[in-house]
């Protein structure tokens, strides 16, 4: 089957790869520099270790990757977006005159001319689209049709394509919950009858509750922003979309000479007298 889709795949593993290089890069030197090294207790202050403890450690680490990796998905569906805007002014129709059927096929080629190598278009797939149907059917409403299945066509194929950055926005939480889970189980684990280990039983038992609270904090403050921006690219797609459509019907489909409306000789035809 051929490849209909009018926008240009986002590589969504190689962006993967380049994301995890980046958090791997950027915080296992941080990691490393700011890693509790001391057993004075000063993690409990707001102090360099603190600060690296808060923001450093695998669950954190995993969460960056998969924010990071999600945010280059979104870059890129941003810039096709804008790369889409731009066929709105190719001028892919003459203005001001009355479209007939035998225009059809001649402004197919016109649209193709014009889109050259710089597409695909959504707007000059739909009126393409359109205009081949307008072709064969020699209706306006039929290529009303079109254009609205069309346009909820590409409305489908970009959620569908959103499933992996729909899936790290859920997983980042879940990656959040892991580290508090681990924290808490550890915090479990530290016990001692020993009352002269009352001391140590507390910094251990309070080392690991940071970590359980610490994970779900970050973890949770990425979701947010993620999520943001994850409904603002959604916006900005269904809105290219609707453009698309109205673009067409204002442009396109008011402009075609309706062959079903044309005067019928057998309306106007004298009744026979019975």
């Amino acid at each position: 089957m051929a490849d209909t889709s009018s926008l240009r795949p986002t590589r969504e593993w190689p962006l993967f790869v380049l994301a995890v290089a980046l958090v791997c890069a950027a915080c296992v030197p941080l990691w490393q520099a700011f890693a509790p090294t001391d057993e004075d207790g000063a993690g409990a202050r707001w102090t360099s270790e603190r600060f690296g403890r808060l923001f450093l450690g695998p669950e954190q680490m995993a969460s960056y990757a998969a924010f990071t990796w999600a945010s280059f998905i979104l870059f890129c569906r941003w810039l096709e977006i804008r790369r889409q805007r731009a066929a709105f002014g190719l001028d892919l129709l003459p203005s001001g005159q009355c479209i007939l059927v035998d225009d059809a096929r001649d402004l197919q080629r016109r649209i193709d001319d014009r889109v050259g190598r710089r597409g695909p278009y959504i707007l000059a797939s739909m009126m393409r689209l359109a205009l081949g149907k307008y072709a064969t059917s020699r209706s306006s409403r039929d290529v009303a049709d079109i254009v609205r299945t069309q346009g909820d066509l590409n409305l489908g194929r970009l959620v569908s394509t959103m499933a992996t950055v729909h899936y790290l926005a859920w997983a980042i939480p879940a990656i959040g919950f892991l580290g508090t889970v681990r924290g808490l189980a550890g915090a479990l684990t530290v016990g001692d009858t020993k009352r002269e280990a009352l001391a140590r039983f507390i910094k251990e038992a309070t080392g690991h509750l940071n970590v359980a609270f610490d994970c779900t904090l970050v973890a949770l403050a990425l979701s947010l922003v993620l999520m943001f921006l994850l409904h603002t690219q959604q916006r900005l797609e269904e809105e290219l979309v609707i453009d698309c459509q109205q673009y067409s019907i204002d442009h396109l489909v008011s402009r075609l000479y309706d062959l079903e409306h044309e005067p019928n000789s057998d309306r106007f035809a004298p009744r026979v007298a019975k």
